[in-house]
Order: structure tokens, then C-alpha cells, then sequence
């Protein structure tokens, strides 16, 4: 396929984002500016946003080895959102830091690009590319702080582990291509299509774990909360939020075009992990007296539900997800913004300690910043799923997909896990009312709700609630999406 000058501009949001990198590594190598590097990055990002907007005019549109479909545009909107968010949260996390702080736009940038890449992936090169490229840059991301011993051990496991599960995606894409002679989506769906052989077979599973490991599926699921408790705020935001968008995407793009993963043991084990996943990381969450770990298992559960989706694999099934990642991304975005912004004092590099994440530092957190506990309190009920808020309206779909298609066991586990959650995230809020505890405290500055990262915090909780009670221009949205995928 010949790039032309349409393909171009219909690639503008990760051209964008690259040249916007590039700015801010001369800048850096010019003269270092905390700040004028953060306006530069938010401006960069802003502008590959607005991009979209011409962008959906052209889609469909096949790009050599990538689309712009529906689904891709839709990731993208998640994924720079999301970095807007983060790189805006990181300005008041890293005031303090006492060594580099503007690198830490540069590896935000990279990954983003990465992000975006891999969400529109239609070919194995790219889907290893993008992965790679979101990836990488992470490691730095969650070990910036590195005068925190936590931190560095985040990054470092983070590293190991990724570096592991790449290795299985890699010699899952060799075995396909030895059974099929494609590399490209389209031509794998095509000849996955027929009697599948043992080693495609085998690549299919590999490169189900390689992913997995990404979404921290169960088993895959260890490395998160360790990961999410050491890494600084806005990088376990990232993760949290863009990357596992970017990856859950591309794995909705490869289950809706292979039939090898809509029927047969492929299928079953996706409905086991599916399973095993929403009990899991909602039991495991049941102990932990740590926020950001509490919700890494959170995280794993949110997955789990979101696989029912991909297990049903028809009918609302694009809908459904898409629904559920706008929901579970502003969600999490508030949270891990509140505990960024609480954070945010206290981190001085060399000299600071772990970020503001344990329990009793949030005790009684309602006398002192009623408005933030407001925000953490909106955030918390979406993602448990209660009425009035958009993650009711996301669980809502998933269970209507499961019932529509008589998949009662993952209906139950979805109950079931909602249930459990409900219990953990009602902890969190009734320690939020209770009196001070004796002890450190920790808190926000005085002014957070006129900071840029308090606005990114109020914007989420007020979405959250909007979009619980008048969900209606967001479904509409989704309905164009999947009309739109595939074309």
C-alpha cells in the first residue's frame, strides 16, 4: 500500500505527539524549564488532539499497517486525555523533585505516541512497535523518583516482568507466521479461519499471555500492586489508565477479526480468566491498607469484567467495552489524581519519601478538604458501580452483553465481584469521615482546586456524574465507533 498525503494527515495524532517530543528534547537540551516543558507537552497535546477531529471525517481509512477506524480513534481520544491529565498532575508532583524533572514529559510523550500506535495496529510489526515504544519508556516513568527505594524497585520489576511477557508475544507472532505465512491481521483472521494447526495454536496462546500480562490478567496479575504502590503517582496514573486502554484495543481488534478466539479452547480459557480475574483481584483487594495498591487490584478486576466482553465477542460487545474503558478511565483518573495531588508536597526526590498512599493518611481527610474527599468519594462509587454514576452505566452494559448472550457464569462472577468490590471501596469512604487520626498527617495545599492538577481531578468526578445521569451523547458516540470498525 502507497502512503499518501490523506494517510498523513490522517495519522496527524501520533505524528503530533512525535514532533512534539522532539521539541521538548531540543528544549531540555537548550535550556531546562520545568515549566516551559510542561506547556510545551500539553500544547502538543492538545494540538494532536483537535487532530481527531478531522481525523473522524476521513475514517475509515486503511493506513499501512495500521486503521483508523472507529475503535482507533476512540483509543486515541482515551489515550491523550489521559496523558493531558497525567503531564498536568506531574507538574505539581515533580515542583520538589531534586534532580531532572523534564525528562519525565519526554518518556510521557514516547509512550503516549506508543499508545497510539498500538491501538491502531493491523499488522504484528506494528503491534510489537507500538507495544514496545509504549513500554519502555514506563520503565523510566515508574523509577523516576529513584531516590525512593520503592520507586526504583518498581521500575526495575516492571522491566523484568514486561521484558519476560514480550519475549512469550514475540515467539507467539514467530509461530503464527510459520503456520500461516501472514503477518498482517487480516491475512492471520483469513488463515486462522480454516483447521488450525498446533503451532498456531500455540502462537495464539503465547501471544494471549504476552498480552495478558499488560492487563495483569490473572495469573499474570502479580507484578501490579507492587508496581502501582512504588511507582510516583502520575506514572502509576499512566499505567493504569493509557496503557492498559492501548493494550485491551488491540486485544478487542484481534478477537473480533481471528476466529480462532471466538470459538474452541482458545475461547473457553478466555472465559476462565475472565472469571479468575474478576474473583481474584476483588478478593485480594479485600486486605490491603494501601490506596494505590488497593487499587492496582481494583484494576485487575476491571479487566476481568471488561474480558466478558471480549469472551462474548458479539452483538454490543465493542459498544459494551467502550462504554465500560470511558467510564473505568475517568474513574481512575479521579482517584489516582487525588492521591497525586496529596502526594505532590511530599515528594523531593532524593530526600522524600513514598507517596501519600496508606489508609490512615486518609483518615478524616473530610475535615480538612471536603471538596477533595467529595471528588475521591464520586471516583470510589464509579468504580463500584453505584447508580447515578458513569461506572453504574458501564457495568450495566457489561451485564446486559452477558445476559443477551446467556453467559450466566460470567454474569454471576460479575455480580459476585461487584459485590465484593462494593465492601473494599466503602472502607475507603468511611475512613475519609472518620475523626484525625494521631499521627503524620498528609494533605493537599491549600489552593489545589485553582492548580491545574485539582481541575483535572473536579473535571473527572463531574464527567463521572454527568455521565451517570445523562449518558446519552456518550452511548451515541460508541454506536458511531462500531459502525465504524473494520472499515
Amino acid at each position: 500500500m502507497t502512503l499518501t498525503a490523506t494517510h498523513l494527515l490522517a495519522l496527524a495524532p501520533p505524528i503530533l505527539v512525535c514532533i512534539t517530543a522532539i521539541v521538548v528534547m531540543l528544549a531540555i537540551a537548550w535550556r531546562r524549564h520545568h515549566t516551559g516543558i510542561a506547556i510545551v507537552t500539553v500544547v502538543g497535546l492538545n494540538l494532536a488532539l483537535l487532530s481527531l477531529i478531522g481525523v473522524w471525517r476521513m475514517a475509515p481509512l486503511a493506513a499501512p499497517m495500521l486503521a483508523i477506524d472507529g475503535l482507533a480513534i476512540f483509543a486515541a481520544v482515551l489515550i491523550l486525555v489521559a496523558a493531558l491529565a497525567c503531564a498536568t498532575l506531574a507538574h505539581a508532583y515533580l515542583a520538589q523533585h531534586s534532580g531532572p524533572r523534564e525528562e519525565f514529559y519526554l518518556l510521557l510523550l514516547c509512550a503516549t505516541a506508543g499508545g497510539l500506535v498500538l491501538s491502531a495496529s493491523t499488522h504484528l510489526a506494528t503491534l510489537f512497535f507500538g507495544l514496545e515504544l509504549l513500554s519502555i519508556p514506563l520503565y523510566g516513568m515508574l523509577a523516576y523518583v529513584y531516590g525512593e527505594r520503592r520507586s526504583l524497585e518498581a521500575g526495575v520489576k516492571y522491566l523484568v516482568l514486561s521484558a519476560t511477557a514480550t519475549t512469550f508475544l514475540l515467539f507467539g507472532m514467530a509461530l503464527l507466521y510459520a503456520e500461516t505465512g501472514h503477518l498482517d491481521v487480516a491475512g492471520l483472521a483469513a488463515r486462522l479461519g480454516g483447521e488450525l494447526g498446533a503451532w498456531g495454536l500455540a502462537g495464539a496462546a503465547l501471544m494471549m499471555m504476552g498480552l495478558a500480562f499488560k492487563l495483569s490478567v490473572v495469573p499474570f496479575h502479580m507484578w501490579t500492586p507492587d508496581v502501582y504502590q512504588g511507582g510516583p503517582g502520575p506514572a502509576a496514573t499512566f499505567l493504569a489508565t493509557a496503557s492498559k486502554v492501548a493494550v485491551f484495543v488491540v486485544l478487542l481488534r484481534l478477537v473480533i477479526t481471528a476466529p480462532a478466539f471466538q470459538d474452541g479452547w482458545l475461547h473457553n480459557v478466555l472465559a476462565v480468566l475472565a472469571i479468575l480475574t474478576m474473583l481474584v483481584g476483588n478478593l485480594l483487594a479485600l486486605t490491603q491498607s494501601n490506596l494505590k495498591r488497593l487499587l492496582g487490584y481494583s484494576s485487575i478486576a476491571h479487566f476481568g469484567y471488561l474480558l466478558t466482553a471480549l469472551v462474548i465477542g458479539d452483538g454490543l460487545s465493542v459498544e459494551a467495552s467502550a462504554v465500560y474503558l470511558v467510564t473505568y478511565l475517568l474513574a481512575t483518573l479521579g482517584a489516582f489524581g487525588v492521591v497525586t495531588l496529596l502526594s505532590s508536597p511530599y515528594v523531593t526526590g532524593t530526600q522524600g519519601g513514598e507517596d501519600t498512599a496508606a489508609l490512615h493518611h486518609y483518615r478524616g481527610l473530610f475535615w480538612r478538604r471536603p471538596y477533595l474527599t467529595a471528588v475521591l468519594t464520586i471516583t470510589l462509587l464509579s468504580l463500584a458501580g453505584i447508580p447515578f454514576t458513569a461506572g453504574f452505566i458501564g457495568k450495566f452494559y457489561i451485564i446486559a452483553l452477558g445476559v443477551e448472550a446467556e453467559r450466566w457464569w460470567l454474569v454471576a462472577a460479575v455480580i459476585l465481584g461487584s459485590a465484593i468490590g462494593l465492601f473494599y471501596y466503602l472502607r475507603v469512604m468511611v475512613t475519609l469521615f472518620l475523626a484525625e487520626a494521631g499521627m503524620q498527617r498528609r494533605d493537599a495545599p491549600e489552593n489545589w482546586a485553582i492548580q491545574a492538577g485539582g481541575v483535572v481531578v473536579l473535571g473527572a468526578a463531574a464527567l463521572v456524574v454527568v455521565l451517570g445521569i445523562y449518558p446519552a451523547p456518550m452511548i451515541d458516540w460508541m454506536h458511531h465507533i462500531e459502525v465504524l470498525v473494520g472499515g
